[in-house]
């Protein structure tokens, strides 16, 4: 390891931080509320507002104690809810444009989220992702049911860095906690309608208050879509990468007793449209002019655009098949909370159920030749987690006890219809047949952490901690390939253990300045995927070492960032389509991660709030064998060494993980204009990202270039923000990025399929507030 890397960011981070003058020092120290905002506050999950000229006062959840964005010890960012607009965030996809370390890419309509090069790489059914996905708390396990959500929200935590302790399973590269927006005791409400291009229309309320005063009060919203497709079919004339969508939620609040009190939260949503289609990138081992469609007369968009002299435009398809996109899901969720002085206590349930079906053509052509992908996902899963805080004197306590269950039903269908070609067969011969993976996984999980802090003196604290996890996982299903003759059950079960322990120091040489160091320890589960005849997997686990800082800056109007880390993996989950076309999951040696982050954001003056980020990161591969899918086509400028321990593989050691850009930055503003008692406020934002890998092998037929995005606005408010007006643009450039990109099975010759970025999108949006 060039451990002098990590060396030289730690250095670099600790002089940003001790370069500042000590006059804010001085101040800090005469501020009693700074001491106060050090204390955790479990009670109440609902985060206060921020001050508008202190930075970092935003109460944050995600570390299951309430605490100030700047009182934190962790790598953590907090997106408020003025940032969750048209123009602004409006999807998970756009967390990667403001937060560092973070990738994002759906996949089939699959959230693939990647922080700190550690994510979802698996397309099997079944798999999970590494990053803990959260609506107040409860989670959400399928990756599938994690592309909704993002309305009438108070703010969006993202957690960086493995969270073994507070988490357990599933939560190796971080966690992602939605906070709704509760009622309050004053009626209140919102409405937005905005009208862009492709015949965008985004329909957005909520409206809230008292039923009886804090005894009893609820809340209510809801968020309607529809657009035009970013691309067609050209070969149909129909759109693709449309939507169609909606989804409500309410929230009722309840105060039972003055130290007791009840939230509950119900949403919906449901989809229904030709979004999340495969793109065909062109080919990769086998050059288009010999993919299997062309033995019965059939074109891809390659030849259509071709036949025209023209260049293609890959945000199109040219298939017979159209890409169909069903789903929906419902979740309820209860949360009690018992403040007794001292102890404070909270109880989760959540129930969630969550449906897919997914179409799309895999041999990207006009023809019918084994291509058509149909793909079923039924999701039921309960969560229970009990945690209780204790606080008095110099010690506070967090311990937890936690219980999921989950039942997932999975069927991939492909029809091999046209099959016969490839062996020299008629082509017909296998028609009736079908590549068919079908059957259940039932998940069951229970943990128990407890993790205790010592205040040694007023600067100096210490927390140790551990957590103990057990899962369960029994598959029962088959898996079939009638061409190959292959009917095999696919019946199977496993469980495993882990203890995931955690140690933190933290330093606050004066009220403005927190420094941190951690070494924690995360457990991703074992996966038995659905109906797959690949072997059980086994957990991953991560080390991780990282120390940080936390600043205010200028009178307490920034608040400066930054920590660097070195992750140490074992058997780390890696997925891929091997030699025999099945989509198969392996545990990849070792590998492992370091890197720096730094973050800046506050209100610099009365009118202009700034924001702005940087990270390194260095994650690569140190012991991994995999076949390689050209080795029997060499390709120049594109070798790999003989595996040791068996020469037929590939060495893939010092390669990058997938979707872990080395570099990665962006910054924005927001300036307000005052217009008597109007205003108009302007803001704009940049984010750029280095080149990243779709696949281990980080070959140029897997990878996005680096790039930037920008985005801008313009805002009118009538007094008291009433009324206002919203003109605003997002990736200004009309930037074409691929989002996640797969090579195929070599039934379909390797091809490159994947998911696009939204290009250029503007919009004009109309609301009101009362």
């Amino acid at each position: 390891m060039k451990s002098h890397h990590l060396l030289h960011s730690a250095a670099w981070l600790a002089g940003l931080t001790l370069a500042f003058p000590a006059a804010a020092q001085a101040q800090a120290a005469a501020d009693s509320t700074a001491a106060a905002e050090a204390t955790a506050q479990p009670a109440d999950p609902t985060p206060a507002p921020a001050p508008s000229d202190n930075a970092g006062d935003i109460v944050v959840t995600a570390t299951k104690q309430s605490l100030s964005l700047a009182k934190t010890p962790a790598a953590i960012s907090a997106i408020r809810s003025d940032e969750i607009m048209p123009g602004g965030i409006q999807n998970i996809g756009d967390l990667q444009t403001v937060v560092p370390n973070v990738s994002i890419g759906d996949q089939f309509g699959v959230n693939r989220t990647f922080v700190r090069g550690i994510g979802l790489t698996s397309i099997d059914l079944g798999a999970d992702g590494a990053v803990a996905f959260l609506q107040d708390g409860a989670i959400i396990s399928r990756p599938s049911a994690q592309l909704s959500g993002f309305y009438d929200l108070d703010q969006i935590e993202v957690l960086r860095g493995p969270q073994g302790t507070l988490y357990g399973r599933g939560a190796t590269g971080g966690a992602i906690n939605l906070v709704v927006k509760k009622p309050t005791t004053t009626p209140e409400g919102y409405a937005r309608l905005t009208i862009g291009n492709y015949q965008s229309r985004v329909l957005e309320a909520a409206v809230g208050g008292p039923i009886a005063d804090d005894k009893l009060m609820v809340r209510v919203a809801g968020k309607y879509e529809k657009r035009d497709g970013y691309g067609k079919n050209l070969f149909t004339g129909r759109d693709i990468d449309d939507r169609d969508a909606y989804a409500f939620r309410g929230v009722l609040v309840s105060r039972l007793t003055p130290d007791v009190k009840l939230t509950l939260i119900g949403d919906h949503s449901r989809e229904k449209d030709a979004n999340y289609a495969f793109h065909y990138f062109g080919p990769s081992i086998v050059p288009d002019a010999a993919l299997p469609h062309k033995l019965i007369g059939g074109q891809s968009i390659i030849d259509y655009y071709a036949a025209r002299g023209e260049k293609p435009n890959f945000r199109n398809i040219y298939s017979d098949e159209e890409p169909l996109n069903r789903r929906r899901g419902t979740g309820v969720t209860g949360i009690l909370d018992f403040n007794l002085g001292d102890v404070a206590i909270k109880s989760t349930t959540a129930y969630r159920k969550f449906r897919r079906f997914n179409r799309d053509d895999l041999d990207v052509s006009d023809v019918w030749m084994y291509g058509r992908n149909d793909y079923t996902e039924d999701s039921k899963s309960f969560s229970q987690e009990l945690t209780g805080n204790y606080s008095a004197g110099n010690v506070t306590l967090l311990g937890g006890l936690m219980y999921f269950r989950e039942k997932l039903f999975g069927e991939v269908r492909v029809p091999t219809v046209n099959l016969g070609v490839l062996f020299g067969l008629p082509a017909d011969i296998f028609d009736d047949g079908f590549y068919l993976q079908r059957g259940t996984v039932k998940t069951k999980a229970y943990g128990a952490f407890l993790q205790g802090s010592y205040q040694v003196t007023p600067e100096l604290k210490i927390t140790a901690g551990a957590r103990y996890n057990y899962e369960r996982r029994a598959g029962s299903g088959f898996f079939r390939f009638d061409a190959i003759g292959v009917n095999v059950p696919t019946d199977k079960k496993k469980g495993w253990s882990a203890i995931t322990p955690k140690f933190l120091v933290e330093y606050e040489p004066d009220a403005d300045t927190l420094l941190y160091g951690t070494i924690t320890r995360g457990f991703k589960s074992g996966v038995i995927n659905v109906g797959s005849a690949n072997a059980v997997i086994d957990p991953e686990f991560v080390w991780n070492y990282e120390a940080g800082f936390k600043r205010k800056l200028f009178d307490r109007r920034v608040l400066l960032s930054g920590a660097v880390f070195y992750y140490d993996y074992k058997d780390l989950q890696v997925g891929f389509v091997n030699a025999q076309s099945i989509v198969e999951t392996v545990n990849a040696a070792s590998a492992r991660n370091y890197g720096a982050e730094l973050e800046v954001q506050g209100k610099v003056t009365d009118q202009l709030n700034l924001n702005a980020y940087g990270a390194y990161l260095n994650a690569r591969f140190t012991d991994f064998c995999n076949g390689y899918y050209g080795a029997a086509v060499p390709r120049p400028g594109i070798s790999y060494k003989a595996c040791s321990s068996d020469p037929a593989l590939a060495d893939l050691s010092g390669k990058r993980l997938p979707n872990a850009p080395s570099f990665s930055f962006g910054g924005g503003f927001d300036y307000t204009v005052p217009l008597g008692r109007s205003k108009i406020v302007a803001d704009a934002d940049m984010s750029y990202q280095s080149k990243v890998y779709f696949t281990e092998f980080n070959n140029y037929d897997a990878e996005q270039k680096g790039y930037a995005l920008f985005n801008a606005g313009l805002t009118y408010y009538t007094p008291g923000e009433r009324f206002m007006v919203r003109g605003w643009v997002k990736n200004i450039g009309d930037k074409y990025v691929v989002a996640n990109n797969i090579i195929t099975a070599a039934t379909f010759a390797y091809v490159r399929v994947g998911s696009l970025m939204p290009p250029r999108t503007y919009g004009l949006t109309l609301g009101t507030k009362f």
